[in-house]
Protein backbone atom coordinates (compact mmCIF):
# COMPACT_ATOMS: atom_id res chain seq x y z
CA UNK A 1 0.00 0.00 0.00
CA UNK A 2 2.88 2.37 -0.61
CA UNK A 3 2.07 5.85 -1.80
CA UNK A 4 3.81 7.78 -4.48
CA UNK A 5 5.42 9.93 -1.83
CA UNK A 6 7.96 7.34 -0.73
CA UNK A 7 9.42 4.23 -2.33
CA UNK A 8 8.29 0.80 -1.13
CA UNK A 9 10.45 -0.13 1.87
CA UNK A 10 8.82 -3.34 3.11
CA UNK A 11 6.39 -5.87 1.70
CA UNK A 12 2.75 -4.96 1.18
CA UNK A 13 1.78 -7.86 3.43
CA UNK A 14 3.80 -6.45 6.31
CA UNK A 15 2.34 -2.98 5.81
CA UNK A 16 -1.17 -4.45 5.82
CA UNK A 17 -0.31 -6.20 9.09
CA UNK A 18 0.91 -2.90 10.54
CA UNK A 19 -2.31 -1.15 9.49
CA UNK A 20 -4.34 -3.94 11.11
CA UNK A 21 -2.38 -3.64 14.36
CA UNK A 22 -2.80 0.14 14.33
CA UNK A 23 -6.55 -0.39 14.00
CA UNK A 24 -6.46 -2.90 16.87
CA UNK A 25 -4.57 -0.36 18.98
CA UNK A 26 -7.31 2.20 18.33
CA UNK A 27 -9.93 -0.39 19.32
CA UNK A 28 -8.12 -0.97 22.62
CA UNK A 29 -7.78 2.81 22.96
CA UNK A 30 -11.56 3.15 23.06
CA UNK A 31 -12.09 0.05 25.18
CA UNK A 32 -9.83 1.54 27.86
CA UNK A 33 -11.00 5.14 27.42
CA UNK A 34 -14.66 4.13 27.72
CA UNK A 35 -14.22 1.82 30.71
CA UNK A 36 -15.10 4.62 33.13
CA UNK A 37 -18.48 5.06 31.45
CA UNK A 38 -19.27 1.34 31.72
CA UNK A 39 -18.18 1.24 35.37
CA UNK A 40 -20.11 4.43 36.22
CA UNK A 41 -23.40 2.87 37.46
CA UNK A 42 -21.52 1.20 40.36
CA UNK A 43 -18.26 3.17 40.50
CA UNK A 44 -19.92 6.59 40.94
CA UNK A 45 -21.86 5.43 44.01
CA UNK A 46 -18.99 3.52 45.66
CA UNK A 47 -16.57 6.43 45.33
CA UNK A 48 -19.22 8.95 46.36
CA UNK A 49 -18.95 11.06 43.21
CA UNK A 50 -21.48 13.73 42.25
CA UNK A 51 -22.37 14.16 38.57
CA UNK A 52 -19.97 17.10 38.48
CA UNK A 53 -17.22 15.03 40.12
CA UNK A 54 -17.74 12.19 37.68
CA UNK A 55 -17.72 14.65 34.77
CA UNK A 56 -14.47 16.13 36.08
CA UNK A 57 -12.85 12.68 36.18
CA UNK A 58 -13.97 12.00 32.61
CA UNK A 59 -12.72 15.41 31.52
CA UNK A 60 -9.30 14.88 33.18
CA UNK A 61 -8.34 12.42 30.45
CA UNK A 62 -8.59 15.23 27.92
CA UNK A 63 -6.61 17.71 30.02
CA UNK A 64 -3.54 15.68 29.05
CA UNK A 65 -4.77 14.10 25.82
CA UNK A 66 -5.82 17.21 23.88
CA UNK A 67 -2.69 19.40 24.30
CA UNK A 68 -0.32 16.43 24.02
CA UNK A 69 -1.73 15.56 20.60
CA UNK A 70 0.07 18.69 19.42
CA UNK A 71 3.41 17.62 20.93
CA UNK A 72 3.09 13.98 19.89
CA UNK A 73 2.17 14.99 16.33
CA UNK A 74 5.35 17.06 16.14
CA UNK A 75 7.38 14.11 17.46
CA UNK A 76 5.82 11.72 14.93
CA UNK A 77 7.18 13.85 12.08
CA UNK A 78 10.70 13.60 13.54
CA UNK A 79 11.15 10.28 15.36
CA UNK A 80 10.29 6.63 14.87
CA UNK A 81 6.52 6.37 15.17
CA UNK A 82 6.69 2.59 15.72
CA UNK A 83 8.63 2.96 18.97
CA UNK A 84 6.32 5.77 20.06
CA UNK A 85 3.29 3.53 19.59
CA UNK A 86 4.75 0.85 21.84
CA UNK A 87 5.64 3.32 24.60
CA UNK A 88 2.25 5.01 24.49
CA UNK A 89 0.28 1.78 24.68
CA UNK A 90 2.39 0.44 27.55
CA UNK A 91 1.67 3.63 29.53
CA UNK A 92 -2.08 3.70 28.91
CA UNK A 93 -2.45 -0.03 29.63
CA UNK A 94 -0.82 0.42 33.04
CA UNK A 95 -2.96 3.48 33.78
CA UNK A 96 -6.09 1.46 32.95
CA UNK A 97 -5.04 -1.48 35.11
CA UNK A 98 -4.23 0.73 38.10
CA UNK A 99 -7.60 2.50 37.91
CA UNK A 100 -9.09 -0.67 39.36
CA UNK A 101 -7.38 0.16 42.67
CA UNK A 102 -8.55 3.77 43.15
CA UNK A 103 -10.40 4.81 46.29
CA UNK A 104 -11.17 8.47 45.60
CA UNK A 105 -11.45 11.24 43.05
CA UNK A 106 -7.86 12.56 43.32
CA UNK A 107 -6.13 9.31 42.31
CA UNK A 108 -8.76 8.69 39.66
CA UNK A 109 -7.93 12.04 38.08
CA UNK A 110 -4.17 11.30 38.16
CA UNK A 111 -4.66 7.98 36.38
CA UNK A 112 -7.00 9.56 33.83
CA UNK A 113 -4.24 12.10 33.10
CA UNK A 114 -1.74 9.27 32.52
CA UNK A 115 -4.26 7.49 30.31
CA UNK A 116 -4.56 10.64 28.21
CA UNK A 117 -0.77 10.92 27.98
CA UNK A 118 -0.45 7.37 26.66
CA UNK A 119 -3.40 7.49 24.27
CA UNK A 120 -2.23 10.73 22.63
CA UNK A 121 -0.07 8.68 20.24
CA UNK A 122 -2.98 6.93 18.52
CA UNK A 123 -4.19 9.38 15.88
CA UNK A 124 -1.12 11.49 15.06
CA UNK A 125 0.83 8.23 14.77
CA UNK A 126 -1.69 6.40 12.63
CA UNK A 127 -2.11 9.41 10.32
CA UNK A 128 1.68 9.66 9.93
CA UNK A 129 1.88 6.02 8.82
CA UNK A 130 -1.17 6.21 6.57
CA UNK A 131 -0.15 9.48 4.86
CA UNK A 132 3.26 8.00 4.08
CA UNK A 133 2.09 4.57 2.94
CA UNK A 134 -1.52 4.57 1.72
CA UNK A 135 -2.54 5.86 -1.75
CA UNK A 136 -5.68 7.94 -2.25
CA UNK A 137 -7.59 5.02 -3.76
CA UNK A 138 -7.09 3.01 -0.53
CA UNK A 139 -7.25 5.88 1.95
CA UNK A 140 -10.93 5.31 2.71
CA UNK A 141 -10.49 1.66 3.65
CA UNK A 142 -7.38 2.22 5.77
CA UNK A 143 -9.14 4.95 7.70
CA UNK A 144 -12.32 2.87 7.78
CA UNK A 145 -10.43 0.19 9.71
CA UNK A 146 -9.53 2.83 12.27
CA UNK A 147 -13.07 4.21 12.20
CA UNK A 148 -14.47 0.71 12.75
CA UNK A 149 -12.06 0.29 15.65
CA UNK A 150 -13.33 3.55 17.18
CA UNK A 151 -16.78 1.94 17.20
CA UNK A 152 -15.96 -1.68 17.94
CA UNK A 153 -13.82 -0.53 20.88
CA UNK A 154 -16.83 0.81 22.80
CA UNK A 155 -18.94 -2.11 21.54
CA UNK A 156 -16.47 -4.72 22.79
CA UNK A 157 -15.81 -2.70 25.94
CA UNK A 158 -19.50 -2.22 26.73
CA UNK A 159 -20.44 -5.85 26.09
CA UNK A 160 -17.54 -7.39 28.01
CA UNK A 161 -17.47 -4.63 30.62
CA UNK A 162 -21.21 -4.90 31.21
CA UNK A 163 -20.90 -8.63 31.81
CA UNK A 164 -17.99 -8.08 34.19
CA UNK A 165 -19.87 -5.26 35.96
CA UNK A 166 -22.96 -7.41 36.46
CA UNK A 167 -21.03 -10.46 37.67
CA UNK A 168 -17.91 -9.15 39.44
CA UNK A 169 -18.26 -5.41 40.04
CA UNK A 170 -16.52 -2.42 38.49
CA UNK A 171 -12.88 -2.87 39.56
CA UNK A 172 -12.16 -6.04 37.52
CA UNK A 173 -13.18 -4.13 34.37
CA UNK A 174 -10.01 -2.04 34.63
CA UNK A 175 -7.77 -4.93 35.67
CA UNK A 176 -8.84 -7.09 32.74
CA UNK A 177 -8.89 -4.34 30.13
CA UNK A 178 -5.43 -3.10 31.11
CA UNK A 179 -3.90 -6.60 31.02
CA UNK A 180 -5.38 -7.34 27.58
CA UNK A 181 -3.98 -4.08 26.18
CA UNK A 182 -0.50 -4.98 27.38
CA UNK A 183 -0.68 -8.16 25.28
CA UNK A 184 -0.91 -6.02 22.10
CA UNK A 185 2.77 -5.23 22.51
CA UNK A 186 3.73 -8.82 21.63
CA UNK A 187 2.59 -8.86 17.96
CA UNK A 188 3.59 -5.22 17.52
CA UNK A 189 7.16 -5.92 18.54
CA UNK A 190 7.32 -8.69 15.94
CA UNK A 191 5.57 -6.87 13.08
CA UNK A 192 7.34 -3.54 13.57
CA UNK A 193 10.84 -4.94 14.16
CA UNK A 194 12.18 -4.28 10.62
CA UNK A 195 10.27 -0.99 10.43
CA UNK A 196 12.12 0.32 13.47
CA UNK A 197 15.44 0.09 11.64
CA UNK A 198 16.70 3.29 10.09
CA UNK A 199 16.51 2.14 6.49
CA UNK A 200 12.79 1.34 6.46
CA UNK A 201 11.20 3.49 9.18
CA UNK A 202 8.79 6.20 8.05
CA UNK A 203 11.32 8.82 6.96
CA UNK A 204 11.69 12.41 7.94
CA UNK A 205 11.54 14.25 4.63
CA UNK A 206 11.87 17.94 5.37
CA UNK A 207 9.07 17.99 7.97
CA UNK A 208 6.99 21.16 8.05
CA UNK A 209 7.84 23.21 11.18
CA UNK A 210 5.14 23.18 13.81
CA UNK A 211 5.14 26.98 13.96
CA UNK A 212 4.33 27.06 10.24
CA UNK A 213 1.42 24.67 10.71
CA UNK A 214 0.03 26.67 13.62
CA UNK A 215 -0.19 29.70 11.32
CA UNK A 216 -2.31 27.86 8.74
CA UNK A 217 -5.94 29.03 9.22
CA UNK A 218 -7.33 25.87 7.65
CA UNK A 219 -6.01 23.58 10.39
CA UNK A 220 -7.92 25.63 12.97
CA UNK A 221 -11.10 25.62 10.88
CA UNK A 222 -10.92 21.85 10.47
CA UNK A 223 -10.16 21.52 14.18
CA UNK A 224 -13.41 23.31 15.05
CA UNK A 225 -15.25 20.90 12.77
CA UNK A 226 -13.50 18.05 14.58
CA UNK A 227 -14.72 19.50 17.91
CA UNK A 228 -18.30 19.28 16.67
CA UNK A 229 -17.67 15.74 15.43
CA UNK A 230 -16.36 14.53 18.81
CA UNK A 231 -18.88 16.24 21.09
CA UNK A 232 -21.82 13.93 20.50
CA UNK A 233 -19.74 10.76 20.33
CA UNK A 234 -18.06 11.44 23.67
CA UNK A 235 -21.45 12.13 25.28
CA UNK A 236 -22.72 8.73 24.15
CA UNK A 237 -19.48 7.04 25.18
CA UNK A 238 -19.35 8.36 28.74
CA UNK A 239 -22.86 9.37 29.82
CA UNK A 240 -25.22 7.02 27.99
CA UNK A 241 -24.73 3.94 30.25
CA UNK A 242 -25.35 6.02 33.38
CA UNK A 243 -28.37 7.73 31.82
CA UNK A 244 -30.02 4.50 30.71
CA UNK A 245 -29.57 2.81 34.11
CA UNK A 246 -30.24 5.71 36.49
CA UNK A 247 -32.76 7.81 34.54
CA UNK A 248 -34.53 5.23 32.37
CA UNK A 249 -34.40 2.44 34.94
CA UNK A 250 -32.94 -0.15 32.58
CA UNK A 251 -31.06 -3.10 33.99
CA UNK A 252 -27.31 -3.29 33.46
CA UNK A 253 -27.97 -6.16 31.04
CA UNK A 254 -30.42 -4.13 28.92
CA UNK A 255 -28.11 -1.12 28.98
CA UNK A 256 -25.27 -3.31 27.78
CA UNK A 257 -27.27 -4.71 24.86
CA UNK A 258 -28.58 -1.34 23.66
CA UNK A 259 -25.26 0.49 23.95
CA UNK A 260 -23.37 -2.34 22.27
CA UNK A 261 -25.91 -2.35 19.42
CA UNK A 262 -25.25 1.28 18.55
CA UNK A 263 -21.48 0.90 18.56
CA UNK A 264 -21.63 -2.38 16.61
CA UNK A 265 -23.67 -0.73 13.86
CA UNK A 266 -21.13 2.09 13.79
CA UNK A 267 -18.27 -0.38 13.33
CA UNK A 268 -19.90 -2.38 10.55
CA UNK A 269 -21.04 0.70 8.66
CA UNK A 270 -17.60 2.32 8.96
CA UNK A 271 -16.15 -0.59 6.97
CA UNK A 272 -19.01 -0.44 4.47
CA UNK A 273 -18.78 3.31 3.96
CA UNK A 274 -14.98 3.24 3.83
CA UNK A 275 -15.12 0.76 0.99
CA UNK A 276 -17.93 2.68 -0.72
CA UNK A 277 -16.03 5.98 -0.56
CA UNK A 278 -12.95 4.32 -2.09
CA UNK A 279 -15.09 2.96 -4.93
CA UNK A 280 -16.54 6.39 -5.59
CA UNK A 281 -13.06 7.84 -5.81
CA UNK A 282 -11.84 4.96 -8.00
CA UNK A 283 -14.78 5.54 -10.34
CA UNK A 284 -13.72 9.15 -10.86
CA UNK A 285 -15.62 11.03 -8.16
CA UNK A 286 -13.81 13.95 -6.57
CA UNK A 287 -12.42 12.66 -3.25
CA UNK A 288 -12.68 16.04 -1.53
CA UNK A 289 -16.35 16.41 -2.45
CA UNK A 290 -17.19 12.86 -1.35
CA UNK A 291 -15.57 13.23 2.05
CA UNK A 292 -17.09 16.67 2.73
CA UNK A 293 -20.56 15.40 1.81
CA UNK A 294 -20.25 12.43 4.16
CA UNK A 295 -19.09 14.68 7.02
CA UNK A 296 -22.08 17.03 6.59
CA UNK A 297 -24.53 14.11 6.43
CA UNK A 298 -22.99 12.43 9.47
CA UNK A 299 -23.14 15.59 11.59
CA UNK A 300 -26.80 16.23 10.73
CA UNK A 301 -27.87 12.63 11.39
CA UNK A 302 -26.16 12.30 14.77
CA UNK A 303 -27.78 15.56 15.92
CA UNK A 304 -31.18 14.06 15.12
CA UNK A 305 -30.31 10.73 16.75
CA UNK A 306 -29.08 12.23 20.04
CA UNK A 307 -32.12 14.46 20.36
CA UNK A 308 -34.39 11.50 19.64
CA UNK A 309 -32.81 9.36 22.40
CA UNK A 310 -34.13 11.77 25.03
CA UNK A 311 -37.70 11.47 23.72
CA UNK A 312 -37.63 7.70 23.13
CA UNK A 313 -39.95 6.02 25.64
CA UNK A 314 -39.14 2.33 25.17
CA UNK A 315 -36.01 0.20 24.87
CA UNK A 316 -36.92 -0.54 21.24
CA UNK A 317 -37.13 3.18 20.44
CA UNK A 318 -33.86 3.87 22.24
CA UNK A 319 -32.25 1.06 20.26
CA UNK A 320 -33.50 2.52 16.97
CA UNK A 321 -32.05 5.93 17.87
CA UNK A 322 -28.70 4.38 18.76
CA UNK A 323 -28.63 2.49 15.44
CA UNK A 324 -29.07 5.83 13.65
CA UNK A 325 -26.38 7.38 15.85
CA UNK A 326 -24.04 4.49 15.01
CA UNK A 327 -24.57 4.94 11.27
CA UNK A 328 -24.05 8.70 11.53
CA UNK A 329 -20.86 8.33 13.56
CA UNK A 330 -19.49 5.84 11.03
CA UNK A 331 -19.60 8.57 8.37
CA UNK A 332 -17.74 10.98 10.64
CA UNK A 333 -15.05 8.66 11.95
CA UNK A 334 -14.27 7.27 8.48
CA UNK A 335 -13.61 10.68 6.99
CA UNK A 336 -12.37 13.12 9.63
CA UNK A 337 -8.78 11.79 9.66
CA UNK A 338 -8.79 11.06 5.92
CA UNK A 339 -9.49 14.77 5.41
CA UNK A 340 -6.59 15.64 7.73
CA UNK A 341 -4.27 13.43 5.66
CA UNK A 342 -5.47 15.08 2.45
CA UNK A 343 -4.83 18.57 3.78
CA UNK A 344 -1.46 17.72 5.36
CA UNK A 345 0.29 15.37 2.94
CA UNK A 346 3.12 13.07 4.10
CA UNK A 347 5.45 15.88 5.24
CA UNK A 348 3.03 17.32 7.78
CA UNK A 349 0.62 14.48 8.59
CA UNK A 350 1.75 14.00 12.17
CA UNK A 351 1.82 17.69 13.08
CA UNK A 352 -1.42 18.56 11.26
CA UNK A 353 -3.34 15.68 12.83
CA UNK A 354 -1.89 16.57 16.22
CA UNK A 355 -3.16 20.16 15.99
CA UNK A 356 -6.53 19.13 14.58
CA UNK A 357 -6.95 16.40 17.20
CA UNK A 358 -5.93 18.80 19.98
CA UNK A 359 -8.63 21.29 18.99
CA UNK A 360 -11.20 18.55 18.37
CA UNK A 361 -10.63 16.91 21.72
CA UNK A 362 -11.19 20.04 23.74
CA UNK A 363 -14.79 18.84 23.42
CA UNK A 364 -13.77 16.10 25.85
CA UNK A 365 -12.67 18.77 28.34
CA UNK A 366 -15.71 21.00 28.00
CA UNK A 367 -18.46 18.45 27.37
CA UNK A 368 -18.31 16.17 30.44
CA UNK A 369 -18.02 19.08 32.89
CA UNK A 370 -20.83 21.01 31.16
CA UNK A 371 -23.01 17.90 31.22
CA UNK A 372 -22.32 17.23 34.90
CA UNK A 373 -23.03 20.83 35.88
CA UNK A 374 -26.31 20.88 33.93
CA UNK A 375 -27.44 17.63 35.58
CA UNK A 376 -26.55 18.83 39.09
CA UNK A 377 -27.71 22.45 38.75
CA UNK A 378 -30.70 22.10 36.42
CA UNK A 379 -32.08 18.87 37.84
CA UNK A 380 -31.98 16.51 34.89
CA UNK A 381 -30.56 15.52 31.52
CA UNK A 382 -32.82 17.66 29.29
CA UNK A 383 -30.49 20.63 28.78
CA UNK A 384 -27.49 18.31 28.41
CA UNK A 385 -29.21 16.43 25.56
CA UNK A 386 -30.27 19.71 23.96
CA UNK A 387 -26.71 21.07 23.93
CA UNK A 388 -25.29 17.75 22.75
CA UNK A 389 -27.70 17.72 19.77
CA UNK A 390 -27.06 21.37 18.95
CA UNK A 391 -23.26 21.11 18.66
CA UNK A 392 -23.20 18.50 15.84
CA UNK A 393 -26.07 20.30 14.08
CA UNK A 394 -23.88 23.41 13.96
CA UNK A 395 -21.05 21.11 12.88
CA UNK A 396 -22.97 20.15 9.75
CA UNK A 397 -23.10 23.82 8.74
CA UNK A 398 -19.43 24.25 9.65
CA UNK A 399 -18.18 21.38 7.47
CA UNK A 400 -20.39 22.57 4.63
CA UNK A 401 -19.60 26.28 4.68
CA UNK A 402 -16.59 27.08 6.87
CA UNK A 403 -14.06 24.39 5.95
CA UNK A 404 -12.20 25.52 2.79
CA UNK A 405 -11.60 23.40 -0.34
CA UNK A 406 -9.98 20.11 0.68
CA UNK A 407 -6.58 19.92 -0.95
CA UNK A 408 -2.98 19.64 0.27
CA UNK A 409 -1.89 22.95 1.76
CA UNK A 410 1.04 24.90 0.40
CA UNK A 411 3.93 24.40 2.84
CA UNK A 412 6.20 26.85 1.04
Amino acid sequence: MASAAYPQRVSTARLNWIVALVALAVLLNYVDRGAIGIAAPLMKAELGLSATGFGTAVSAFFWAYAPLCLVVGWLCDRFCVYRMFAAGIALWALATLLTGFVSGLALLIVLRLLLGLGESIAFPGSSKIFAAEVPATSRGMANAMVAAAIAFGPAVGTLSGGLILEGQGWRPIFWIFGAVTLLWLVPWQAAAAPLRSGNVAVPVVDPVPLGRLLRVPTVWLVGVGHFCTNYGFYFLLTWLPLYLVKERGLSIGDMTVLTTLGFAVQGVMALVMGRASDRWVQSGADEARVRRLLMVAGQALIAVAIGAVFFAHSPVAVGACLVLAGFATSLLSTNVFAIAQMFAGPRAAGGWTGIQNMIGNTSGIVGPIATGLMIDRLGGYGWAFALTALVPALGALWWWKAVPPIRQFDAA
